[in-house]
C-alpha cells in the first residue's frame, strides 16, 4: 500500500441552482488542529488524489481533501450545467466554513489549482498560503483538446485490470509510475457497477459545461491580484502549463516559487518524495518562528 492510515470520511450540504447536494470530504491530522490545508483535485479526479500528500502533512496539519460534486463519493448534480465554477466556489467556501479555520493552506490540481487562484484573489480572502499545481492564468488549447478527447465518455470494463490499462493509457502524462501507484490510482477512480462491469467513479455528466465552453480567457488580472505566498508546481513535459506562463507567472501577481517536475506532464500526483517533500517543506513555513 502506498498509505498506511485511513482517512476520516464526513461530508457537507453544498446548493446549486436545482437544490442542496452532499459533498464528501475526507480529513487527515488533529480536528482540532487549527492548521488547515485544503486539497481540491482536477476536473475528472476526486479527493483520494491526495493521499499521500495528505498523511504527511497530518503530523502538523489537519488536511481536507473534498470529491467535488460528480466525482467520488459525492453526490450528481440534478442539472449537468450546474457542474460550473459558481457552484464549486461555494462549495469549497462552505467546506473552509466547516473547517473553522479563519485561514487555509490550499493546495490546487489543476481545476483546483484554477479554483485556488480565484479563491486566493479574492478581497479578504482565506486563503493564506497557495500551492498551484500545474495550471495557470493561460489554459492551453492543445490540453483542453487532449483531455476532451476522453472526459466524460462513460466506458465500462469487464475486469479491474482492464480499466486499469485504459487509465494507464489516458492518463500517461502523469510519468513513470510503479505499477502499485498505478494500481492504487485505479483502485482510487473507478467503481464496480451492479452488472459487475467496472466503470470511472464521475458523473459524466461533469463534461457538458466543459465541452460548451471554449477556452477560458487570461486570468492575469485574477493572478495579479493574489498577495499570498504561493509556490507553483509544473511537470516539465506538461501542455497544460507552459515554461513561457511559469516565467511570466513568476515575475508577477504573487511573484511565486517554482517547482518544475522533470519526466512529467500534466499533472504531478503528489506520489513520490520529489513531489511531495517541496510542497510540505512550504507548507510548513508558516508555522516556523
Amino acid at each position: 500500500m502506498l498509505t498506511r492510515t485511513t482517512p476520516r470520511e464526513s461530508h457537507l450540504l453544498g446548493l446549486s441552482p436545482h437544490g442542496f447536494h452532499r459533498v464528501v470530504y475526507y480529513e487527515w491530522g488533529a480536528s482540532e488542529n487549527p492548521n488547515v490545508v485544503v486539497c481540491v483535485h482536477g476536473v475528472g479526479r476526486n479527493a483520494r488524489d491526495f493521499d499521500v500528500l495528505a498523511e504527511t502533512l497530518a503530523p502538523t496539519h489537519r488536511v481536507l481533501a473534498v470529491d467535488m460534486p460528480g466525482r467520488g463519493n459525492s453526490d450528481w448534480l440534478a442539472d449537468p450545467n450546474d457542474y460550473v465554477f459558481p457552484v464549486y466556489l461555494s462549495t469549497l467556501t462552505a467546506l473552509v466554513a466547516r473547517s473553522g479555520a479563519e485561514t487555509v493552506s490550499w493546495v490546487g490540481t489543476s481545476m483546483g489549482g484554477l479554483l485556488g487562484i480565484v479563491m486566493a484573489a479574492q478581497p479578504r480572502s482565506p486563503v493564506a498560503r497557495l500551492v498551484v499545481n500545474d495550471v495557470g492564468p493561460v489554459i492551453e488549447p492543445v490540453a483542453v483538446a487532449r483531455i476532451a478527447d476522453y472526459f466524460g465518455k462513460d466506458p465500462t470494463f469487464a475486469s479491474f485490470a482492464e480499466i486499469e490499462r485504459y487509465l494507464r493509457e489516458i492518463s500517461a502524462p502523469f510519468g513513470p509510475l510503479s505499477d502499485a501507484q498505478w494500481t492504487y490510482l485505479t483502485q482510487t477512480n473507478v467503481r464496480q457497477r451492479a452488472d459487475g462491469r467496472w466503470g470511472l467513479a464521475y458523473d459524466p455528466g461533469i463534461a457538458v459545461p466543459f465541452r460548451q465552453q471554449a477556452a477560458p480567457p487570461a486570468l492575469w488580472q485574477v493572478w495579479d491580484a493574489i498577495k499570498c505566498p504561493t509556490l507553483v508546481v509544473r511537470g516539465a513535459q506538461s501542455d497544460m502549463l507552459l515554461r513561457a506562463t511559469v516565467d511570466e507567472m513568476a515575475a508577477r501577481g504573487p511573484r511565486p516559487r517554482v517547482l518544475e517536475i522533470e519526466g512529467v506532464g500534466h499533472a504531478p500526483m503528489f506520489l513520490t518524495p520529489d513531489q511531495v517533500d517541496p510542497v510540505v517543506a512550504f507548507l510548513r513555513e508558516s508555522m516556523l518562528s
